[in-house]
């Protein structure tokens, strides 16, 4: 008698629900198992309980460099599939071989091309451009993004930007034969809240009458382009301010501030636990980033009713109007021209997911089951 259910395998370095590539993995194999599927979670190291019905495989850790960390769990994982024997293999991280694999950014290739130009140009990018080749770990990186490609058999993108950047590197590839599958936040948590209570929210953050806030989100202040964003602030009127929120040191950035006449008109805010009210309080979001697959933060202060700009070099750039997106995040003079409109202009009405646009779990579940069905018959 044919079982009904399926031996199924997630492949990823840490099984964890912190991180946005890890919380996205949990929630799958979880979704896979309260389908009555056996799961198996492939990974180097387990921070957390797994959902009932996920087995953790963990294959450990060996060196202490990120090279041979790479290296080892690229092999040892290979080793738990073979031994496996499942129906379908789901891979998330730098793997040898997968049935399917999920691309949650672009391949390292594009990354270095657009992520270079957020250093100024001279010394600081020939110098991280240097370290770069220079690294080991990234050569590690690029075989293996170079095997994954060819021992797939169904390729995952997780924005239409994300497959653009794969047939970029893999021309060979056909665009049509890669599913993209968006991110979806859960928007629910994120909302406009009424004039009243935004008003108080201002208030305790300081916020002076007449002052038009403009935040953005960032962990990596270098990639989400906070050097032209300051550039830009530069020439904006005086009663435009900057709020960030993002858990990193801003203490280059804030001398950068202040050489350029602004310390006053910043504000880093660290990391910020409640970010319905940072966006709430804020007139307009910016996300002038070098690169990102598909930021979830465009979307949520787009849920909160606010005007939003981002970089073309974002997926989730896909859900704005034309006019508000940069078309080169270190422009400043089209940074600057695109924030003073897009700000004048009107807000924009209610959120919602476009109907047309595939997100989710669900996709992932019924393609696996899907692609396992033919090799069970």
């Amino acid at each position: 008698m044919e079982r009904e259910y399926l031996e199924l395998a997630v492949m990823m370095p840490r099984f964890s629900r912190y991180g946005g590539a890890e919380g996205f993995a949990w929630r799958l194999s979880e979704a896979l198992a309260r389908r009555g599927h056996r799961v198996d979670f492939i990974c180097s190291r387990c921070e957390t309980a797994p959902p009932a019905g996920v087995t953790p495989v963990v294959v450990g850790r060996f060196g202490g460099l990120r090279f041979i960390k790479v290296a080892w769990f690229a092999a040892a994982a290979e080793v738990a599939r073979r031994k496996g024997g499942y129906d379908v293999v789901f891979g998330l991280g730098k793997t040898v071989h997968q049935d399917i694999l999920r691309i949650g950014g672009g391949p390292l290739s594009v990354f270095w091309r657009l992520s270079k130009l957020a250093w100024p140009e001279g010394l600081p990018r020939t110098m991280k451009m240097l370290s770069r080749h220079l690294s080991p770990a990234n050569w590690a990186i690029h075989f293996l993004d170079n095997a994954r490609m060819r021992n797939s058999n169904k390729i995952i993108a997780v924005s239409d930007l994300v497959r653009d950047w794969i047939i970029e590197a893999y021309p060979q590839l056909n665009r049509d034969d890669i599913t993209v599958i968006y991110n979806k936040p859960d928007l629910e948590r994120f909302y406009a809240v009424d004039a009243q209570t935004r008003e108080a929210w201002r208030r305790e953050a300081n916020i002076a009458p007449g002052t038009i806030v403009m935040a953005t989100a960032a962990t990596n202040f270098v990639l989400k382009g906070i050097r032209p964003l300051l550039h830009a602030l530069a020439s904006l009127p005086e009663n435009h301010v900057l709020h960030v929120a993002g858990g990193r040191n801003p203490a280059k950035y804030l001398r950068l501030a202040r050489s350029l006449g602004v310390e006053n008109r910043v504000v880093f805010w660290g990391r910020v636990d409640d970010m319905l009210r940072f966006y709430n309080r804020a007139d307009l979001f910016i996300l002038d980033t070098f690169y990102d697959a598909c930021s979830n933060a465009v979307l949520e202060a787009l849920a909160c009713g606010l005007r939003a700009v981002s970089s073309a070099n974002n997926g989730s750039a896909r859900f704005l109007p034309r006019e508000n997106l940069v078309r080169d995040p270190g422009d400043v003079e089209e940074l600057r021209r695109v924030l003073r409109k897009v700000q004048a202009g009107p807000a924009p009405g209610p959120f919602s997911w476009p109907d047309d646009v595939l997100s989710g779990l669900e996709p992932y579940v019924e393609l696996v089951e899907r692609y396992a069905a033919p090799r069970k018959e």
